[in-house]
């Protein structure tokens, strides 16, 4: 008996679904790879990581104390960026206030994923009249805008870290919810669902075992965008003042306090942390965009 090789495989191998999930993530790294906006996305994300977590390491700057005998300096070389009002260095502010930012967004935008996934992903595979009441809630929750309830919510109680994270997680799983509903959607009526449901298999299994890892360039695209909302989100209530709060900092309390001292003509308070804000949410979005269009099985050739 003959056997027939097909072309590019050798002799007694065999495709696995390990192997074909390999052979997929290597196609969408290639792809991520060839869009240049997104790879210099991903560079300005690594740049702001290590300039805010290991920077301070190098560049080494009291943060706490006020320093009256150094209130707004200019620009110079014992101080790059300048100091503030209160002595503090400028660019050790920028470090320390983009750690915060960055730990507030990465921390909410998982979160938000993470529960707007799980309802998303229930409602869509519930079907019926739990996915209608389900998503009646999500329309419900998109009615009303996230920066309108952080304010409510700021102004009742001032929250620490911990706190924000939780509430812009609260406000910001809507969209993510939406997107997984639809992927599930269209999985949940698949062969191998359908199987699982035959043979007795529980709809728990069949969510986190099939639905959810068949729609992880979803979760993941999601999660790039809801990072970037988060950290506009929280540069956006620093900026009104009902952020963290001081000695600690972010990079939307530095520009409501720099801008205080505009018509001063101190620009080196107003124009590093605005920067820095627009740079790292265009980053992430940038990323979204990329994973995006790296998943998306209708463009690959």
């Amino acid at each position: 008996m003959s056997t027939v090789v097909q072309p590019g495989r050798t002799p007694g191998t065999a495709t696995t679904p390990n192997s074909a999930a390999a052979s997929g993530t290597r196609l969408a790294v290639r792809r991520f790879l060839r869009n240049r906006l997104a790879v210099v996305g991903l560079g300005v994300v690594v740049f702001f990581v290590l300039f805010c977590f290991a920077g301070p390491l190098v560049y080494s700057t009291d943060q706490t104390h006020t320093l009256l005998h150094q209130v707004n300096l200019a620009p110079s070389g014992a101080h790059w960026l300048g100091t503030d009002a209160v002595g503090h260095d400028e660019l050790g502010r920028l470090m320390y206030g983009g750690k915060v930012s960055l730990i507030v967004g990465l921390a909410a935008g998982v979160l938000a994923t993470v529960i707007g996934t799980l309802w998303g992903a229930a409602a869509g595979y519930a079907g019926g009249w739990i996915d209608a009441v389900m998503m009646r809630v999500v329309d419900a929750g998109i009615a009303i805008p996230a920066l309108f309830i952080l304010l409510v919510v700021s102004a009742i109680t001032t929250p620490g870290l911990g706190g924000l994270v939780v509430i812009l997680g609260f406000v910001s799983w809507l969209v993510p919810s939406r997107l997984v509903r639809a992927e599930t959607l269209t999985l949940k009526n698949r062969d191998y669902i359908l199987t699982l449901r035959a043979i007795g298999g529980t709809h728990a299994r069949a969510i986190t075992r099939h639905i959810l890892p068949n729609s992880v360039s979803t979760i993941v695209v999601a999660a790039t965008f809801q990072i970037a909302d988060a950290i506009l989100l929280v540069a956006y209530v620093s900026y009104l003042g009902l952020g963290v709060q001081p000695p600690a900092t972010d990079w939307g309390g530095m520009l409501s306090a720099g801008l205080t001292a505009a018509y001063s003509g101190y620009w080196w308070l107003i124009l590093p942390p605005g920067l820095a804000i627009i740079l790292v949410v265009w980053a992430f979005n940038a990323i979204g965009d990329g994973l995006r269009d790296a998943f998306d099985v209708r463009g690959r050739g």
